[in-house]
This record gives C-alpha cells, sequence and structure tokens, in this order.
C-alpha cells in the first residue's frame, strides 16, 4: 500500500493510525487528514520523536498495512 492510499482514504485509516500510535488525539488526527508530514510532525509533539525516527516508524506502519 502506498501513502496516497492512506490519503485518500483517511477516515478508514485513522482507527489503525490512533490504535499504533494513542497518544495521538482525534482533534490530532482531524488536522493530519492523511498529510504524512502532519502526521510525522504530530508523532514529534506528542512523542518527543526525531523527525527521522517519526518517518521511520510511519515506514514501518506502512508496510505492515
Amino acid at each position: 500500500m502506498n501513502w496516497n492510499q492512506i490519503e485518500g482514504n483517511w477516515e478508514q485509516f485513522k482507527g489503525k493510525v490512533q490504535q499504533n500510535w494513542g497518544k495521538l488525539t482525534n482533534d490530532d488526527l482531524d488536522v493530519v487528514r492523511g498529510n504524512r508530514k502532519e502526521l510525522a510532525g504530530k508523532l514529534q509533539e506528542r512523542y518527543g520523536k526525531a523527525q527521522e525516527e517519526a518517518e521511520r516508524e510511519i515506514d514501518d506502519w506502512l508496510s505492515r498495512h
């Protein structure tokens, strides 16, 4: 699966994202709206991760879906 598919079906994937990163709120996910850079930014903000680490986690998650 690629990110375009997730972005296009964001409403369906929000729950899966929140299962993986429980500190993200519904409001966070509404702001993200499927934008990968926004998701990485929220992961950095909520989890105190570096940008590279957040991007790596997103890649790992994407490879599992």
